[in-house]
């Protein structure tokens, strides 16, 4: 089934695009805050004088407030527009990277990736909710996957141009030279953006207090293509965004024996294999939305068999091509879980679209969190044994499958009551304008 334009959608055009390119711009130098520990963890182990489990309190820390404050975001977006929200974001963020980038102790350290992580929880829900308002609904697949992309080119920018910088120029020096890159997006969303294009102003919302925020978690909650949007997100994102993350350079220098300079340039391919994926896959669901069941399963099929491979391959060390393999389906991952979003969509009005986008970005960040938490006390009850740490996933994967596979009929089926009606009143709407025209 092909996407095709509802009644009352936004034109979408230049306008649209920057504008919207505003809003991801503040999205990629959010993701370059949140994943410079990923390419710095080894090194925030020596200055901070740590082991792996609280190591991984840094990441944990920073995903566990991410993930909490997405409804909360989701809500404040619905009240108060994406201008004002992206703006706290991007203060909040800056001002946890320059903490870190200034940290003697581990204390004032973790304090500070907490305040980034609250920043960087604002950006994304942020970013769909202004694509949703100034581009039509046949386009949010791209939209979706486009501002994906943006998160991965921030990816990108830690892993190639972080990596290289922390070891030359040091750890201050690297992450003040993002911080400062907060600042200036900060001051581009103050001069450009808006809202919503003019003509397009969402209807005026009530907003009663607590009653108000019961009534629309409650009722993106009942959807259930939010909650299998929730469950896509969960299971697809968290392997690939653990690697990046936090564990992938460790494993592959530790674990794997390869140089800090070759596992670099895996975790670059995983950034690569990234955008490929997102293109295609927002290509694809764009000119046929029945391909976003297949391609979550897919990727989901995909990531188990790799990692199954990886990790049962007999010996200590894995070939290097299994390595380069693994980082490849790795990089689907991120993308898959955009899918997540796609579900949720058609399940709630524009007025609840932001409250519904925080709970399915709840899904991954959960994920994640717990994977986190797992390869990290795992490594160190088994004395960094990495195959068995890294077997966390094939948990979280199955419990994430059986939820998916639960929810996909009844949501399908009622997307297609709703669109159906939807066309319908299109129909009788554009007939009764031409009756009254004559």
């Amino acid at each position: 089934m092909t996407a095709k334009a509802l009644p009352g959608d936004p034109p979408g055009g230049r306008r649209a695009v920057l504008v919207w390119g505003v809003g991801t711009l503040v999205y990629l130098v959010a993701v370059v805050h949140r994943t410079s520990l990923g390419v710095a963890g080894i090194d925030a182990a020596d200055r901070f004088h740590i082991g792996a489990s609280a190591l991984s309190s840094f990441s944990i820390l920073q995903v566990l407030v991410y993930a909490g404050m997405q409804i909360p975001v989701g809500l404040m977006v619905d009240r108060l527009g994406t201008k004002r929200v992206l703006m706290l974001g991007a203060v909040l963020f800056t001002s946890g990277q320059l903490a870190f980038a200034l940290s003697h102790s581990y204390g004032m350290a973790l304090a500070a990736r907490a305040v980034l992580g609250c920043g960087d929880a604002m950006t994304f829900v942020s970013v769909l909710r202004l694509g949703s308002r100034w581009f039509p609904a046949r386009r949010g697949p791209m939209v979706a996957q486009g501002a994906a992309l943006f998160g991965v080119a921030g990816n990108l920018v830690s892993t190639v141009a972080l990596s290289r910088l922390l070891h030359s120029a040091g750890w201050t020096p690297t992450f003040l030279g993002t911080a400062i890159g907060g600042a200036f997006v900060l001051l581009l969303v103050a001069l450009f953006l808006k809202d919503h294009p003019e003509g397009f102003e969402p209807a005026p919302a009530e907003h009663a207090g607590l009653a108000y925020v019961r009534r629309q978690i409650a009722a993106s909650w009942a959807e259930p293509g939010t909650r299998l949007g929730m469950w896509t997100h969960f299971t697809t994102q968290f392997s690939g965004m653990v690697f990046l993350l936090l564990w992938g350079l460790p494993y592959l220098v530790e674990d794997q024996g390869l140089s800090r300079g070759t596992a670099g340039s895996l975790l670059t391919l995983v950034v690569l294999a990234n955008m490929v994926f997102g293109m295609v896959f927002g290509q694809l669901i764009s000119r046929h939305h029945g391909a976003r069941m297949p391609l979550t399963l897919g990727v989901i099929a995909a990531t188990a068999g790799i990692w199954a491979a990886v990790l049962g391959w007999p010996g200590g060390q894995d070939p290097v091509w299994l390595l380069i393999l693994l980082c490849v389906v790795l990089g689907a991952c991120g993308p898959g879980s955009m899918i997540g979003f796609d579900f949720a969509r058609p399940a709630n009005p524009p007025e609840r679209f932001g409250t519904a986008s925080g709970i399915v970005n709840i899904g991954g960040f959960t994920a994640s969190m717990l994977t986190l938490l797992a390869v990290g006390v795992l490594l160190d009850a088994t004395g960094d044994n990495y195959r068995v740490a890294w077997s966390s996933v094939f948990v979280l994967q199955a419990v994430g499958t059986a939820q998916i596979l639960r929810l996909r009929r009844h949501s399908e089926r009622l997307e297609r009551e709703r669109i159906a009606v939807s066309r319908v009143e299109s129909v009788h709407r554009s007939s009764a304008a031409a009756v009254s025209g004559e």
